[in-house]
Formats: structure tokens, sequence, C-alpha cells
């Protein structure tokens, strides 16, 4: 006789072994043995909601939907019984599991499950922003770095009143600084000691459109009175006649700047100079200069030989271009113009999105220039900058390029014409268009 409720026998290990075999979940088959403990007695502020239970399967006893026995769930009883089912508003791990995709927020940028391609393009775009900008500081600070601030304007003595615009002194010099003896040869550049100038140019820079105004070295020019730049000593003015380049080779680049404001009464801004090796290899750095030659010319001392039409110069045959004078029919004048004709080709073809937004030809090319310019003492980055690309729109429909008018010539050296300079000048300090006509 079965001894045992629910026809049980007296094998233990039937009792606790059937596991997947029995009808019912080894959860809900009673157990005698255990008795229920009473539930103290709640005082529930709201009455309590009756649990959802979803609807089961096979194997699932009718007796427990309603907690047990009777029709009064019981709060603190667990059955044990795991029905499968995963219970909440689905608010879920990160994992996306219990409900609900992911979300934005520390989710990798994922919305229910998908990215989110909208938050993705800001962070890329905010990151390329920042990119840029750090990028962009740290080159401002290395270029910055690399110019040689050596000439001191404020050691010029009565200066002339400043007007509109800005007025740029370039000077091309002759200087072997910094050039091997195979780079002389070369470029042809010969060894002489010291520096000359081989061109000096005025650029204004104002809202009537950029001027480049060539002033000839062989231009008849007073010396005034001077403040020695390493004496400190003062010349007084004797009214001595010399060629331009003289006041340079004579005290260098304070007493040219002083030289050009008292034969012009221009006011000279900033003081900007490079030497043959530093052009030479900004040409190189850019890839060549493109220029159309009308008429074909050839030059012992300069190396230029050249035939007319377009042709892409390297930085050997761009100083070669630039300095020929002997084999032009107008010398130094026509020189002057072959030089404005070469500065306005190499700054349009410079500030190109080809050589700015590439770094394998913008660093060269900057590292180039940089490390042979010879600027004032108040020159910035800004103002280099404003200088270049005033010079890239002199070939533009409101620029001017023109030499200084001449009016003939003394001892070899040419003369300016006064009256025309004189308007010239007036126009450039009140920022107007320049209508008087040079050589």
């Amino acid at each position: 006789m079965n001894d045992w409720p629910d026809r049980r026998t007296g094998d233990r290990s039937e009792r606790y072994g059937r596991g997947s075999d029995s009808a019912r979940p080894e959860s809900a088959r009673a157990m005698p043995h255990i008795q229920r403990r009473p539930t103290p007695p709640q005082r529930p502020q709201s009455p309590p909601q009756r649990p959802q239970v979803p609807q089961q399967g096979q194997g699932y006893d009718d007796r427990y939907q309603d907690g047990g026995y009777g029709n009064s769930p019981d709060p603190g009883y667990d059955s044990g019984y795991n029905t499968g089912q995963v219970y909440g508003s689905g608010g879920g791990g990160s994992d996306g599991r219990g409900g609900g995709g992911r979300r934005g927020g520390g989710d990798g940028g994922y919305v229910h499950g998908r990215p989110d391609w909208r938050r993705r393009i800001k962070l890329g775009a905010l990151t390329l922003v920042v990119v840029v900008l750090a990028v962009s500081i740290s080159t401002y600070f290395w270029a910055d770095s690399k110019l040689k601030r050596e000439v001191d304007l404020s050691k010029v003595i009565e200066r002339p009143e400043s007007g509109d615009g800005t007025n740029y002194l370039i000077v091309g010099s002759d200087s072997r600084e910094g050039m091997s003896a195979e780079e002389k040869k070369r470029l042809r550049t010969g060894s002489a000691e010291g520096k000359r100038t081989d061109s000096m140019m005025i650029l204004h820079d104002g809202s009537g459109g950029p001027t480049l105004i060539s002033l000839p070295r062989d231009s008849n020019v007073e010396i005034p009175s001077f403040v020695g730049s390493e004496s400190g000593k003062k010349f007084e003015g004797t009214g001595r006649q010399v060629k331009l380049n003289a006041a340079y080779a004579e005290d260098g680049p304070e007493l040219l700047v002083r030289t050009v404001e008292f034969n012009t009464g221009l006011h000279i801004d900033h003081y900007v100079e490079i030497g043959f090796g530093g052009f030479a290899k900004i040409v190189d750095a850019i890839g060549g200069v493109e220029l159309d030659i009308p008429k074909a010319f050839k030059d012992k001392k300069s190396g230029a030989d050249f035939q007319a039409g377009k042709q892409t110069l390297d930085g050997e045959q761009s100083l070669a271009f630039v300095r020929t004078r002997y084999a032009l029919p107008g010398s130094d004048l026509d020189r002057t113009k072959n030089q404005q004709k070469f500065l306005a080709a190499l700054a349009s073809q410079t500030a190109t999105p080809s050589t700015i937004i590439n770094p394998f030809k913008l660093y060269p090319t900057m590292g180039a220039g940089l490390d042979t310019l010879i600027v004032d003492k108040d020159m910035s980055l800004w103002a280099l900058g404003n200088m270049f690309f005033a010079m890239k729109g002199v070939t533009g429909g409101e620029g001017t390029s023109m030499n200084i008018p001449i009016s003939g010539s003394v001892g070899g050296n040419l003369v300016w014409d006064k009256a025309k300079v004189k308007q010239l000048v007036e126009q450039l300090n009140n920022d107007e268009k320049v209508t008087v006509k040079g050589n």
C-alpha cells in the first residue's frame, strides 16, 4: 500500500529525480512536509494589484494561478517557478535585453538598435573643427617664430605722416647668405661680399585696390640727414645725390626707408626683404611658376635663355628672369616690369587651394620663404599675409602696376618726375584709385 500522497511510492529517488519526465515542473509539485508560514497582516497604502500572470503552456498547474490554494494571492510566497517571461517596462540594460533598443547618451550613437547618423556627423564635424583649429594655431606660432624681425623702423627720423591704407617697401637683395659654393655657381650669383639691392618696389594696399610701384635702382635721389642704424650717430644731410641702391649699401634698410620717404613723401609702414637663395627656393617649393614671355631673349651675365611663349620656370630660371637687364631694350626699366610680372604670377600661383590645403606643398613653401625673409620688428604674420594677397591682386581687375614716373636722366641716373610723383603720393595717401601713369 502506498503511504505517499499523490500515488507516490517509498522510493525517494523517484520523488526527487523525475527531472523533465514529470508532467509537472518540479517547482509546481506539492511538498507536504513544507508548511506555509502565515503572512503577518499589512496595511498597504493602496489596494494591492493583482499580478497579471501570462497564459502558460503544458506542464503548468492551474492550482497556482492565483498564487496557491484559494483565490487570494500570497505576496510572501515564491513558488520558484520561472515562466520564462521578463516583467518590466523595457528600460533594459545597455545590451538591449529586457525590452527597448539602445538609446543615445553613452551608447556609441545608436537609437533603437540603429546607428544615429545625425549624432555621428555632428561629432565628426566637431572633431574636424578642433583638429583644424589646433593645426592652424600650431602653424601660426611655427611660422611666426621663423620671421627674422631685424629692421628697426623706429630709428628712421623725420618721417612723413601716415595716410590711408598700408605701404610696404619690398626689396630683393643680392645677398648670398646661406648659399653654398655650388648654389652660387648654379645660380650665377658670384661671390661678392656684403649685399646690395637688386630691386625695390612700393606696394600700396588699400580700398582703391592694390598698387605696385617699381623704384629703379639707378634712380637719382638725395641722401637726407639720418641716424646710423649701428652707431646711433646722426649724420646731417648735405644734398648729396646718389643712386637709390647706394642708400642701402651705405647703411642698410633703415637708411633706404629714410631715403625713399624723404624723396617721395610717402610713409612706409612695413619693410620686407628676400635674398637670391630664398627666392629660388620658394619657386622650386611650389613646383615652378608659369609665365608667358612675349619675346625671346638671352643674357650671359644672368644666365637667361628664354624662348617666346608660355613656359614653367624653376628657381634657377626665375632668378635669371628677374635679374636680366642688359638684354632688354629699356635696361633697368624693362627689368622692373619683368620683376612685377613675375612676382604677381608667383603670388597668384602660390595662393591656390592646391598649395594652401596641401601640407606637402604649404610647409616647404612657407619654410623656404620665411627662412630667408627679413622684415621690420612690427611686422605680423597677418600683415605679411595681407601683403601677399595684395600682391596677388595686382594682376586683378582693380590692381595697378607701374614704374615711378621718370622725367629724364642725369649722369646715367634716372630722374623722377616730381609733379607726377607728388600727385601719385596724394592719391595713395587718400586711398584713391591711381590715375597717374608711370614709365
